[in-house]
């Protein structure tokens, strides 16, 4: 670090760890290392010319991420796209259409949704944008994440699908209040506004989906849910923490792929009453998943308010 300070060079982690892997043994002794230094000179990782090493990507083509070196990353209703590091990005730009955004935990889910052009499927209301950090998101997805909270009108919902289980809500909680181990980043990469759209624990019976299909909490579920009800009520909302409580009762936890597998669209259908017909169409019956999100997003969208904007926002 001290030589990418003193010669501007900009390294990662992983370069760190590769100069010397004997010494080191495993990547997360680097990460640790990194943060605290930083931690301790109250300073960023980007101030020690540490860059992080981008994992996340968004589908839709609402957003345009203006780079630094002046390229533009144009997103795409059907392809991934990379989300740069922040120190590349010099401007995101988002369409005044945009009507909402979905954070998803997996990418598997994730590419499910892209290849369905869920962020501009005629069945959803409105045009959106797909997020995903793959699992727990790195730097430059809480980067984005961020700006869009802070950003967007309010009228445009900021969601976020995760497993039924802890380590969903903790991946959940690491968006929407930070990292213990980033806390003194946690200012700039806190992304409040998020909501949780699911998957809940205490729907699932609701939605037709029978226990056993279910899978048993492991000891380290149980552990990790116990852990995390010990946490401050500002950092645990009454409804994680009742999700939490249900999830330990049943000794069931589920992931967001059930939805494809033992559920169909007219038990979502049944259970959510207040749907038009117009929702009951063959392909919203073909596909559970799209049509739990139709429901979901016809909930929180406030699409026939949202803002007029300029063309186009500069976030």
């Amino acid at each position: 670090m001290h030589e990418a300070v003193t010669e501007n060079v900009p390294v990662t982690k992983r370069d760190i760890y590769y100069q010397d892997v004997p010494l080191f043994k495993e990547q997360r002794i680097v990460d640790n290392i990194v943060d605290d230094i930083a931690a301790s000179l109250k300073l960023e990782r980007s101030d020690l010319n540490v860059r992080a090493t981008s994992k996340g990507i968004f589908c839709g083509s609402t957003l345009n991420v203006c780079l630094s070196s002046g390229d533009v990353i144009h997103g795409n209703d059907s392809e991934a796209s990379l989300i740069p590091v922040g120190e590349d990005v010099e401007t995101f730009r988002v369409d005044e259409d945009l009507a909402w955004v979905l954070i998803i935990e997996k990418d598997a889910v994730f590419q499910t949704l892209c290849h369905l052009n869920a962020s501009n499927h005629p069945l959803l209301p409105g045009k959106g944008l797909l997020i995903t950090g793959k699992g727990y998101p790195d730097m430059a997805t809480r980067h984005l994440v961020k700006t869009l909270c802070d950003s967007l009108p309010k009228t445009v919902p900021i969601m976020a699908l995760v497993d039924g289980d802890p380590y969903g809500l903790d991946i959940l909680s690491v968006y929407k209040y930070g990292s213990s181990r980033l806390r003194h980043e946690n200012g700039k990469l806190a992304a409040r506004r998020v909501k949780w759209m699911g998957l809940w624990s205490s729907e699932l019976s609701r939605l037709g989906i029978d226990k056993d299909a279910l899978i048993p909490i492991s000891q380290h579920d149980e552990k990790k849910a116990l852990s995390m009800l010990q946490r401050p009520q500002d950092v645990m909302p009454a409804k994680w923490r009742k999700e939490l409580m249900y999830m330990l009762h049943s000794r069931r936890k589920a992931e967001i792929e059930i939805l494809s597998g033992s559920v169909n669209s007219s038990t979502i259908l049944a259970s959510y009453p207040m749907l038009p017909p117009s929702t009951e169409g063959e392909a919203m019956q073909r596909k559970p998943l799209l049509h739990y999100l139709h429901v979901k997003l016809s909930q929180l969208v406030a699409f026939k308010h949202i803002m007029v904007r300029p063309e186009e926002q500069q976030l």
